[in-house]
């Protein structure tokens, strides 16, 4: 008995740290490396290694900085980033097919003049291709078949895969999508008249009562507006609200004119301080369509709310 005792304290007091220890924090994005990454782009020949995250999870403002010159993106002008979202999905599937070598880019930032000029010249762009929003790239990853490297972000169904036969791939942080050679559509006129929008978050985990930035891509026109109000629904729940956000860039309008790339990916709201945890998902309504067969609403992609997220930066 005097044997056991301590052996049986010793287990009581593992046992109670155990099912007392907090929840481990979570990073803000679902799918997530660790965000350590060797670029290099064959289109300017900038080269570099990256560590996206500081070490408590933020951030880090100068390797993005980083980034944004590798993939030849105008930060200042664009007053963002190339999609963080984009480019921890990035780091996450290389670090599993081909770790510690380099991610090789074949295209990156469009401007929308070179994507209509390479459109011309009866190359493979969309119309509304994802590169001129800064969340895309061609890719490729030494000593990985493209196939392989197409099936395996596919499975994910994580944003927008594309493979045209050889080493290379499109990714990109938009709309959950899939195609080959073959079913590309990039000379379809089914993006047209705005009815592939896509809108999304800059993040994927939040905490209560913190903004929100909401972004659309994939747009044929920017001509348009949106309503006031951003709804709250339950993720996979789109028949009942449960609350209505209002939209920072309001001013007490009754539709929000858009006009410009640059405004369509700066709608931003709060969160409510009292929202519980859970996956969620934001409903913006458009106004004033030119188009008669754009959409009128578009939901977000999930969102988590936690209340361990990491700090913004």
């Amino acid at each position: 008995m005097h044997f056991f005792f301590p052996f049986f304290v010793a287990f009581l007091l593992s046992f109670c740290a155990t099912t007392t220890q907090a929840e481990p924090s979570q990073g803000r994005f679902f799918i997530m490396g660790n965000g350590v990454m060797q670029l290099k782009n064959h289109r300017n020949n900038r080269e570099a290694k990256v560590s996206l995250l500081n070490v408590d999870g933020s951030l880090n403002e100068a390797d993005f900085n980083t980034v944004d010159w590798i993939f030849g993106y105008p930060t200042r002008e664009k007053g963002e980033h190339i999609s963080p979202r984009l480019l921890f999905m990035l780091d996450y599937f290389a670090e599993r097919l081909a770790p510690g070598t380099t991610i090789h880019i074949e295209s990156a930032y469009r401007s929308p003049e070179y994507n209509e000029k390479i459109r011309s010249t009866g190359n493979n762009a969309a119309r509304t291709s994802t590169h001129m929003d800064g969340i895309a790239l061609d890719f490729w990853l030494e000593g990985v078949d493209g196939k392989k490297l197409w099936e395996t972000i596919k499975a994910h169904n994580c944003g927008g895969i594309g493979h045209y036969g050889d080493k290379t791939v499109h990714f990109d942080a938009g709309r959950p999508r899939f195609w080959e050679a073959a079913t590309s559509g990039t000379r379809s006129p089914e993006p047209d008249e705005n009815r592939h929008l896509y809108l999304s978050t800059d993040y994927d985990r939040y905490a209560p009562a913190e903004k929100v930035r909401l972004a659309l891509s994939s747009l044929s026109s920017f001509e348009f507006g949106v309503r006031p109000t951003i709804e709250v629904h339950r993720s996979g729940s789109r028949q009942q609200s449960l609350v209505a956000l209002d939209l920072d860039q309001a001013n007490g309008s009754s539709c929000v004119w858009l006009g410009s790339r640059k405004v369509s990916r700066f709608l931003t709201t709060t969160l409510p301080p009292d929202i519980g945890s859970g996956r969620y998902q934001l409903k913006l309504s458009f106004c004033n369509r030119p188009f008669a067969r754009m959409p009128e609403e578009a939901f977000s992609n999930p969102i988590e709310i936690r209340r361990d997220v990491p700090p913004k930066n």
